[in-house]
């Protein structure tokens, strides 16, 4: 970094670092939590976005647009939870490296794996429609395909349940690197069946359920062949029926691939600052495991939808319940029903990371507090970015992810 530059990021640190300063103190004299309930949507961003104060060398040494720069991610989608609510939501950077287009508040990213607990989300809804149980046969729910039981289910058999928590006993560990748009697509059954044109293994068992916590986007792939069985429709259909429209997800779609009316504002997939290829973006015949396309204000109101569920607040679409089972470990490994649960100092959040071909993010939120933030990033190296933005987003609110135990 050039003299100049270290000029620069000096006086933008000092900036945000007495614009959070301001308002702490404002609220220590008002009597006021400093846990981030004081600080206004431009506060609480400079926070975010500059050097970070106290200065714990790392990455809080650089800005937001300095820290995109260092690990090549052109741009970035973040949307904060507080007080059960999207505080603020805001697009930075470039959308494409090579149309120059700038990401917005409402530019799509793809979510990745973090499809997976939004399609758990409508497997509780079928749940309590009576549709199904979350410990019935997945077999007996599927009618155009079985899987095996290879002598593995002769005590348990695999369920609902145990799918989406990644207990099934499945071998995968897919990952789906997805395929160009224009090239021949396998459909669910080919790819649990590993058959052409699919491009990953066969899906099969390889050791008893609820042995052990393997991840596998395979198990999802044969909830959405469950799920579509079941209904008679469309996978993206479904789900926009069953959970977008209803949570508010209004700039989200599962269809594969992306329509040209959504194409408008979509980010393209890069790699470390360049386009992934002549392709924009891959499509994914997984949608259920990988096919969301979405931005970080509607990934908050999904979260919100949990916590809101979890606070028993009525009119959810699914019951508290069903949200308590979604973030709840099943007893094996850190996942509930779609999401992974973990403490984190003193508090107890339930979270999904995600990464496609040139696409990685993050959502995160508290179990109990109404609080969480979104983070969706348009390059493969993204991780390092959107990790430095949760954490920069927790010590401006105060999270009790930094709380340590009181002394007996």
């Amino acid at each position: 970094m050039s003299p100049e530059q270290l000029r620069i990021s000096a006086v933008r640190g000092l900036a945000a670092a007495l614009a959070l300063l301001a308002a702490l103190s404002a609220a220590a004299a008002a009597g006021e939590s400093p846990a981030g309930s004081s600080l206004s949507v431009a506060e609480s961003q400079a926070a975010v976005e500059g050097v970070q104060t106290p200065n714990r060398q790392g990455l809080g040494v650089l800005t937001l647009e300095e820290l995109m720069e260092r690990f090549g991610v052109p741009g970035i989608s973040v949307a904060v939870i507080r007080d059960f609510e999207v505080h603020w939501a805001k697009g930075y950077g470039i959308a494409d490296v090579e149309t120059g287009a700038r990401v917005d508040g409402e530019t799509l990213f793809q979510a990745a794996s973090i499809s997976k607990p939004v399609t758990a989300t409508a497997v509780m809804v079928a749940v309590e429609a009576g549709r199904f149980s979350l410990d019935d046969d997945i077999n007996d729910i599927l009618t155009s395909w079985q899987l095996p039981g290879d002598g593995f289910t002769e005590e348990r058999p695999v369920s609902p349940r145990l799918l989406l928590s990644h207990t099934a006993g499945l071998g995968d560990g897919h990952g789906f690197p997805g395929y160009a748009p224009g090239v021949p697509r396998p459909t669910p059954i080919q790819i649990l069946n590993g058959e052409e044109p699919s491009n990953v293994e066969a899906v099969t068992l390889v050791r008893p359920p609820l042995t052990a916590m393997h991840y596998s986007g395979g198990g999802t792939t044969i909830i959405q062949l469950a799920l579509t069985d079941l209904y008679g429709e469309p996978f993206p259909e479904l789900m926009r029926r069953q959970v977008l429209d209803p949570v508010g997800m209004t700039a989200s779609t599962f269809a594969q691939p992306l329509p040209p009316d959504r194409d408008a504002n979509a980010a393209r997939a890069h790699g470390r600052g360049e386009a992934m290829g002549e392709a924009r973006w891959h499509v994914y015949s997984a949608m259920a495991a990988a096919g969301l396309w979405t931005n970080a204000r509607d990934l908050a109101r999904f979260a919100i939808e949990i916590q809101r569920a979890l606070r028993g607040d009525p009119g959810r679409i699914i019951s508290r319940s069903s949200a308590e089972t979604m973030t709840s470990p099943v007893g094996v490994g850190g996942f509930g029903v779609g999401f992974a649960v973990a403490r984190k100092g003193e508090g107890w959040y339930f979270s999904h990371s995600g990464g496609n071909w040139g696409f990685t993010c993050y959502l995160i939120a508290h179990r109990v507090k109404g609080y969480g933030v979104a983070v969706m990033t348009n390059a493969s190296g993204g991780g390092a970015v959107f990790g430095e933005v949760v954490e920069r987003v927790e010590r401006a609110y105060g999270w009790d992810s930094l709380d340590k135990p009181i002394l007996r």
